[in-house]
């Protein structure tokens, strides 16, 4: 199981890669759960690690049902330099609206680079504003031809990943994902605690920002310490379950 942290400048980024993680996850808290940074500290953070062997992640925002838009910015994003592209389906209200807005940004990355990563991302607590449940997720990453699907949480009240879903139901949306061939993340507020249960359900990738914060929290910025600490804890939990 991979870590994934999101940085949201280089500052936090180098720190990020000195401590480990396997995925450097560029996004604007800003803007929101899975909020799209600005092309030139995408580039400025992947310019400040010269690591060939470093792996690049961009999001595109918490997407309004919008093909045309989300398709420019996955270019906008491909072309910055990333491997991974992540788009936030917050908009689309139906499977059919979701695949559409996923084959236009797979389009957009792949028509770049073949090569790119094209993540499917949808939020686990998606009652709470009537989004798309994981199951819907799998059948729009499997339908568009993305790569990868993945649930965050959209509403950061302090609620995590673990209040939306249970590891039951998690454990099915990975299973299902596998099945149709696709690679999965898994994020939302979780903490180091979580990781055991995070691992025996499946998922590939782990998702964090606010565990690796300072105080827990995702507004203030990454602090080393709680970085090394947690990928030193996800991979003393793989070692185990391998």
């Amino acid at each position: 199981m991979k870590v994934l942290i999101s940085p949201i400048n280089e500052e936090e980024a180098v720190v990020a890669w000195e401590c480990g993680t396997n995925i450097i996850d560029i996004k604007n808290i800003k803007e929101g759960s899975l909020g799209a940074s600005f092309p030139w500290i995408i580039q400025s953070v992947i310019k400040s690690i010269p690591d060939k062997n470093v792996v690049f992640s961009a999001t595109l925002g918490d997407l309004p049902y919008k093909p045309g838009t989300a398709a420019l910015a996955a270019l906008g994003a491909v072309v910055s330099g990333v491997k991974y592209v992540k788009a936030g389906l917050h908009g689309p209200k139906n499977v059919s609206e979701g695949t559409e807005l996923m084959h236009a940004v797979v389009r957009s990355c792949k028509d770049y680079n073949p090569d790119v990563i094209v993540v499917t991302a949808g939020y686990a607590d998606y009652k709470r504003f009537g989004g798309l449940s994981p199951q819907e997720l799998v059948e729009i990453a499997s339908e568009s031809k993305s790569d990868m699907v993945m649930v965050d949480t959209f509403i950061k009240d302090g609620k995590n990943l673990f209040d939306a879903l249970t590891q039951e139901s998690l454990t099915e949306f990975v299973t299902l994902a596998h099945k149709c061939g696709l690679a999965v993340a898994l994020a939302g507020s979780v903490r180091a605690d979580h990781l055991s249960a995070l691992a025996q359900t499946g998922a590939d990738v782990v998702g964090v920002r606010g565990a690796v914060c300072s105080a827990g929290d995702r507004s203030t910025t990454i602090n080393r310490d709680k970085a090394r600490s947690f990928i030193q804890a996800a991979n003393s939990i793989e070692a185990v379950v391998v």
